[in-house]
């Protein structure tokens, strides 16, 4: 009879699943803090505008191209930039949901 917890048949099993999920879990740290440091980048109005976010989700860079800088039309400008930085951030999202997911092999667990 395998070993483990008192009163629980075949406990032994549960034992390596929790050594499993410990491991699971080292891994998901790395592949966090290795993701906050890699930098993303989108553009909006065909590269006019460039955004560069980090893995946690911080603008780091904004360039904006001197022709579509205009005093008479700000607000295209505006929406340039917001297409950037939401673009990058949905990059950097989807980056981290993709790493994970290569190590959760596809299961379903809530908050990741």
């Amino acid at each position: 009879m395998a070993k483990g917890f008192p009163g629980f048949p075949g406990g032994g099993n549960m034992n390596n699943m929790m050594k499993q999920m410990q491991k699971l879990q080292k891994q998901m740290e790395d592949v966090q803090t290795k993701l906050k440091e890699e930098v993303v980048e989108a553009s909006a109005g065909g590269g006019a505008v460039i955004a560069k976010v980090n893995g946690s989700k911080e603008v780091v860079e904004i360039k904006i191209d001197k022709e579509v800088v205009d005093p008479d039309d700000v607000e295209m400008l505006e929406d340039l930039i917001v297409a950037a930085v939401n673009e990058a951030l949905r990059t950097a999202e989807d980056k981290m949901g993709s790493e994970m997911s290569k190590l959760t092999g596809g299961l379903n667990i809530p908050g990741l």
